[in-house]
């Protein structure tokens, strides 16, 4: 009798964890996805209002110096086609737990969109929204197209993903170490995590300020095509 009261309840605690574990990875691999869908359609959307009125009102008098980033606020929209037709993601000033979990993060401690530096910018690899998923698909001279409403920027990627540590934080140095880069000038570095369920690791792309035109005239050649 004592023996089937074991196995029993042995048997019922294996369902409940199992139910448990089910339940996690449903909110792991679907979840996160609607929530980070929702919250990156939303950032796109405030930023596009933003940008509606801004080239009107600073035709009137000379342009004003860029404001500063403010955290947690987006900046700026991406465009990797090496990744997909659709993939279009919003970059938000920060780099916390919250921000990534609307969209990608702008190191702030790095340059500006554009500026002379090294612009730099985390994403998950996995979970809400999984931005980075296809991230070891980069190559040399794949396009990364980022736009402040007012201009369109063109960076091509240096070399293939790099892996590193995540205490190696000289990778968004203003000239990465072994990024190839020999001397100052307008960057993008690119981060996330290694392994693809993990983060022991991180995988790093670096890329150069390739060509910008201001929105006026259309998308750049390398979202046209």
């Amino acid at each position: 009798m004592a023996v089937r009261l074991i196995v029993r309840t042995f048997s019922e605690l294996c369902l409940t964890v199992g139910t448990v574990i089910v339940l996690f990875v449903v909110y792991v691999l679907h979840w996160t996805g609607v929530r980070a869908e929702s919250a990156t359609a939303g950032q796109i959307d405030l930023l596009e209002r933003a940008w509606v009125d801004r080239p009107v009102a600073e035709a009137v008098t000379a342009a004003p110096p860029p404001e500063p980033y403010t955290a947690g606020r987006g900046i700026a929209v991406m465009y990797v086609p090496r990744l997909g037709e659709d993939w279009e993601w919003p970059v938000l000033e920060g780099t916390t737990t919250a921000v990534l979990k609307k969209g990608l993060g702008h190191y702030a401690s790095t340059a500006r969109l554009g500026a002379t530096g090294n612009f730099s910018v985390a994403g998950h690899r996995r979970t809400y929204g999984d931005p980075f998923k296809d991230f070891p698909r980069l190559r040399p001279g794949d396009a990364i197209v980022l736009t402040d409403g007012t201009t369109w920027f063109t960076y091509r990627v240096e070399r293939a993903p790099y892996r590193t540590v995540p205490t190696d934080v000289g990778v968004i140095d203003p000239v990465p170490r072994r990024s190839g880069f020999d001397g100052p000038g307008r960057y993008l570095t690119l981060t996330t995590c290694e392994p693809e369920w993990g983060s022991s690791h991180r995988l790093i792309v670096w890329a150069h300020l390739d060509a910008t035109q201001p929105v006026t005239q259309g998308k750049p050649p390398a979202l046209a095509g």
